[in-house]
Order: structure tokens, then sequence, then C-alpha cells
């Protein structure tokens, strides 16, 4: 039984596992660490991972990429005729990356910690809980992404006690947090975020920009069109990190169209989101509970090596801020890390790594019977360390009153309306003059992000509960029915070798010479063909013959193709505290 790390990623997701003193990274079928979380429902069968991203440009309607930022709402995908809520969606990313993790392992895998961004509310932490469920992994710790990062940048380049900021842009969310290293102690002190901002934005202003200069809106599209703009703008960003030019090409409206960009150019279409970016910044600084003197600000995630990006920082900073020597692989080592020290391995059982509470938690309050708004009253502030509890006490408003009932919520918002209500306690007094009857509200909340409200009133009075969002705590036949339609899918569509052959051949394609292209395309058709003939036996033959065509194809391709991720291996210090 093993436990592995899971970074549940907008765009891509790793999996890792702490083993014999080491962090390893867990390659999936195709030997990559980066899966792409994508899913794709076409009559062809479910894909998950990179051959899904190719179906965006060949069947963008049954073709789901982006889900993560939806976790926690009730937003639907439509994949074909069946739909999916996000959390589903993650669930089948999830299980791609367990049966991954448990060939490479060789053992069964019943437990992992996912990370996810800083400033993922409760709804959205609950969503990722549930999607584990669904996949079948118990999850009892989610780890906030920048303190993952943190962690595997503190074990990794320990150098000096200071502060360091971890800047983490993803495919779709930032996170900003400001950590403190001493000895073996690492304590989150400040976090900030955007779980709307990331470098799929950059990819959206690259495209509206390239349809903009060459007079034509992106509406005026159709999905294909669209599938290969935005493909084009990643590859163009990508590019950038490396060299000083990227040429874009569409061919659409019955005509070719050309974009050079450079990175100044980035700079200038970017502007606005790096200017945001900056925004999240300061906030993290001022959601610090001490005021923090950085002596390293540090990049990672899937979009951190973007030039025009670590530019517009240094300049902010009035110093080079650092790209994590693998940005995109950062947060999961750090999650291999806290793996180890939940298995209380003998290397880490010394590390102390403390976090902080995101939002602010609290009830609903009036100062007045004339308050015609409910406010809210913050028993635990954002950035209090955790584990933390605190309490408050409460009094009457109105003469002959019974009771003092409790709406609890989380957020930064003055008025509760306008933050998230988490659960609600009543307790019962006895009636008396307004002020004279109390009750007492003590929160508690602990590592693993759950809330325990205690409420005593002045006549003795006291009720318990533990706040957890209700999406969580499915009942048993809700969830066994969620697990077997995903099961259905996985079973019915997924479980063929030929159908296992299938996705590898149409993931080497994009790579093949043209005429590679015309053989795995007629290798591709034949094992489709065995696959809609229903015939075992015709499946299981096709199968055999084509097994040793595509480890030619593969040795013939890797000869031109590198097909494990470029990492650079540059070191770099902590910036010395007198600068």
């Amino acid at each position: 039984m093993a436990l592995i790390g899971i970074d549940l990623g907008t765009t891509n997701s790793l999996a890792c596992v702490y083993k014999n003193g080491e962090i390893i990274l867990i390659p999936n079928q195709l030997g990559k660490y980066q899966t792409p979380s994508v899913v794709s429902l076409t009559e062809r069968g479910l894909f998950v991972g990179e051959a899904a991203k190719n179906n965006l440009i060949l069947h963008p309607e049954n073709t789901a990429a982006s889900f993560k930022t939806f976790m926690g709402t009730s937003k639907v995908f439509s994949l074909g005729e069946q739909l999916f809520l996000p959390e589903e969606l993650s669930a089948l990313v999830i299980k791609q990356l367990v049966s991954d993790a448990e060939k490479f392992l060789g053992e069964p895998v019943t437990e992992a910690i996912i990370s996810v961004p800083a400033y993922f509310n409760d709804s959205q932490r609950c969503a990722t809980k549930l999607a584990a469920q669904m996949a079948g992994v118990n999850v009892e710790r989610l780890i906030n992404e920048p303190s993952a990062a943190a962690l595997y940048h503190r074990l990794a380049y320990e150098n000096k006690d200071g502060s360091i900021m971890v800047i983490d842009f993803g495919g779709g969310t930032l996170d900003v947090s400001i950590v403190e290293c001493f000895e073996n102690i690492i304590e989150i002190i400040g976090i900030a975020g955007d779980n709307h901002l990331g470098g799929n934005d950059v990819d959206n202003q690259i495209a509206m920009f390239f349809c903009c200069q060459n007079g034509f809106s992106i509406e005026s599209l159709n999905n294909e069109e669209k599938a290969i703009l935005y493909k084009q703008a990643e590859k163009a960003k990508i590019s950038l990190s490396s060299n000083d030019t990227a040429t874009m090409v569409l061919f659409a409206h019955n005509k070719e169209y050309k974009l050079i960009l450079t990175n100044k150019l980035i700079a200038e279409i970017c502007r606005g989101l790096f200017d945001r970016i900056k925004k999240i910044i300061n906030q993290a600084v001022k959601n610090c509970s001490r005021r923090p003197i950085v002596n390293d600000v540090v990049l990672v995630g899937g979009s951190a090596q973007i030039t025009a990006l670590q530019d517009y920082l240094s300049n902010l900073f009035g110093k080079q801020v650092h790209v994590s020597p693998e940005p995109a692989n950062a947060i999961a080592l750090g999650i291999g890390v806290y793996a180890g020290i939940k298995l209380r391995d003998e290397n880490m059982h010394d590390i102390v790594m403390t976090d902080v509470c995101p939002f602010s938690l609290g009830v609903g309050a009036r100062h007045s019977t004339e308050d015609k708004t409910v406010y809210m009253e913050t028993i635990i502030p954002r950035s209090s360390m955790l584990p933390c509890a605190k309490e408050k006490m409460f009094y009457t408003l109105y003469d002959g009153q019974r009771a003092l009932n409790f709406k609890i919520y989380q957020g930064e918002q003055y008025y509760v309306e306008n933050n998230l209500e988490l659960g609600e306690i009543t307790v019962g007094v006895n009636p008396d003059k307004a002020g004279n009857q109390w009750a007492k509200v003590t929160f508690m909340y602990d590592i693993n992000g759950i809330l325990y409200v205690s409420v005593e009133s002045c006549t003795g009075e006291v009720k318990e509960k533990e706040i957890v969002n209700e999406k969580l705590h499915l009942s048993h036949e809700e969830l066994e029915k969620s697990k077997e339609k995903l099961t259905n899918i996985i079973q019915s569509q997924f479980n063929s070798d030929g159908n296992e052959i299938i996705k590898k051949l149409v993931y080497l394609y994009q790579f093949a010479s043209s005429a590679e292209k015309e053989h795995i395309s007629y290798v591709i058709s034949d094992l489709e063909n065995a696959y809609y003939s229903g015939s075992p036996i015709i499946c299981k033959k096709t199968y055999e013959r084509t097994k040793e065509l595509v480890k030619e194809f593969e040795h013939n391709i890797s000869q031109e193709i590198n097909f494990e991720d470029i990492l650079s291996d540059d070191d770099y210090d902590f910036w010395d505290e007198e600068e």
C-alpha cells in the first residue's frame, strides 16, 4: 500500500513518491512526468492526458481542459452527450495518475497528498477531496502549492536562514507566499493569490493580439481554428523563453496569417496581466503576520519561464528574481518532501513546517437592532498560523431573546452576504434584558483545513460542530453512484489494450515525419476497425501485430525528439542579506 503526492494542476498534473530516502517523480505511460489535465470522450473511447490534449484540436466539442479553475462550482462540462462536474473530470485525472503510479511502483496506491492553490476556499478544497474520493483514493491532507514549493526549495538549496517569496505562476492560478526559514523550521507567514490568473491568460492575450493585428476577431473562427490559434500562442510563449523571436501561423478564412513575436512585445501585450500579479504580491506582503524582509524571490510553476514576466518582476524588485531549476516540478517535489515527513522518515522527522489560514473565518453579527445588514465578525484572521484556536463573546440584542444563532463564514468582505457561508449553530438562552445573556464562540482550525466550532451559552448549553462543506459528505449511495459512472466510462472505453496503443500512436503522430505520419495513420485506422468489429479475436490479433510497430515508431521518433522535459541544472544561492 503506497502513499503518493499529486500536484493536480490546471494545465498539467504530476505524481511523486517518497521511497528509500528519495523523492521520485513518477512517469506516466508515455515516460513523461507531466500529464496534461485534459479529458476527452469520443466514440473511440476515453482519453486522459496527452492524447486528450491532441483532441482539443481534433474533437474540441468532446474535450475539456482547465476545469480546475471551476472546482467547487456548479459549472457543467459537456463531453459529447455526457455531462461532467469539474470534480468528476479531476477524478479521472487523479485515477490516471494513480494507475500510472501503481504500474511504476508495483503496488496499490490507497492514499495521496494533493496540492491546491493557497487561495482555494473551502468549497474548492472540498471539491478536490471529493474528486479523490470519486477516484477511490483517501486524502487526509491538502497542502498549499507555494508551501510545497518552498519546502522543496529550502531542502534542495539550503544555504542561509532568511525569508523567501515564492511566486507560483501556473497555467490557471497565481499564488504568492512569503516564507521564513530558520534551521529546521519553515514557516509560512503570509499568502495571497488569484484563482483566475495564470499562463493560460498569457495565451489568451497573445491570441487576441494575433487576431487584432490581422484584422479579424476570435469569434469569427470555428472551434478547430480557435484550438489551433491557442496552441500556436502557447508554443510561441514557450519558444520565447529560449529564443529572441517566435512566429505564429494560422490558416483561416481561406488565407494564411502570420505574426512575429518578441519578449518586448509580450511585455506590452501582457502589461495588464503583469500589473495584476504586482497587486497580488503587494497583498501577500500586507497579509503577513509580521513585516517580512525578503532575501530571495523564487519563481515556480509551469509558466515561470516566461522571460517577459521574469524581466517585469526583476524590474519591480530591483534585483534579479530566480527561476527554480525545476519550475514545473517544484510543487510535486515539495509534496514528495511532505510525504517523507508524514511517513516519519528518519531524514525528515526533524523538519517542522507551519502553514497559515488562507481566509478569515468568523460569524455574522449586528452592532444593534437598527442594523439592516449583517456584517462579518472575524474570529480567526487570515494568515493566522495553523493550527489555531480563538474565541469571542456575543450578547443578546433584544429584550426577551431566547436564542443566539451563529452563521459561520469564510472571507474578507465586510458584509457576510459577500462571503462564503460554511454552516450554522444555535444555542438557547434565558429570556432577559438585552445584553444580559451571552454565548462564547470558539473556533479551532487544524492543519488539514478542518474547522471545529464550539458554542457555549451562559445557561451551560454547549453545541459543537465540525464545519465541513456538505459536498464532501456525499451519502454512501451518492458516492457509489458517482464512482460507478466514472468506472463504467473507464471500463467500457479504456480497458482494451488496443485503446492504449491508439492513445500512444496519437501522441507519437505529432512528432512524426510526413512518411511516418502516413504509416501511423494507417495503423490507427487498422486498430479502430478492429475495435469496432466487436470481435475479441480480431482485436487481439491486431493488437499483437501492432505492438512491435509501435516500438519501431517510438525508436525512430526518439532519435529526433527528446521526450523528457529539458530542465536547467543551474544552481543559485539566496541573495546576501546585506544587499
